[in-house]
């Protein structure tokens, strides 16, 4: 009998040609501890996707991406899904529409816009860690994948 991947939602987030990334808190049992990865988190039973991603943005960052509705040209559009034996990754995509002031850090260790040379070299510095952290692997690899895209 085969178990069921858990599911999750994630966000690329961006603004100036820069990527809004989330550095993990460093603690050991965790995916990716110490690691740069996207804002998202698992869905709850019976939860789309896109309802999983507005409220993991509003839980981690506190912000309300647009879905839908008005303000379609800044909702998150679907860029892919990516599965492996333990998770499938629902990915979209949406610029940032608030500054990085405008956000409230609520799950992690700091926050930042990462530049694409970062993201290629697979770390950045964490002015809170006070240190270049690591790039969580899917997480380069889901970046550079859509920036390639273009």
């Amino acid at each position: 009998m085969s178990k069921s991947l858990a599911a999750v939602a994630v966000a690329i987030l961006y603004q100036e040609g820069k990527f809004l990334m989330q550095l993990r808190d460093d603690f050991p049992g965790i995916i990716y501890p110490g690691h740069w990865g996207l804002f998202g988190g698992h869905l709850e039973p019976g939860e789309t996707p896109e309802a999983a991603l507005k409220r993991e943005l509003l839980e981690e960052i506190n912000y309300a991406i647009p879905l839908g509705g008005c303000c379609r040209t800044a909702a998150p559009i679907k860029f892919r899904s990516y599965a492996d034996n333990r998770v499938i990754r629902h990915v979209f995509h949406a610029p940032l529409q608030v500054s990085l002031d405008a956000l409230v850090l609520n799950e992690g260790w700091d926050l930042g816009l990462v530049k694409l040379e970062d993201i290629q070299r697979g770390k950045c510095y964490s002015s809170k860690a006070g240190q270049e952290r690591p790039l969580g692997d899917i997480h380069q690899r889901i970046l550079l994948e859509f920036v390639a895209r273009a």
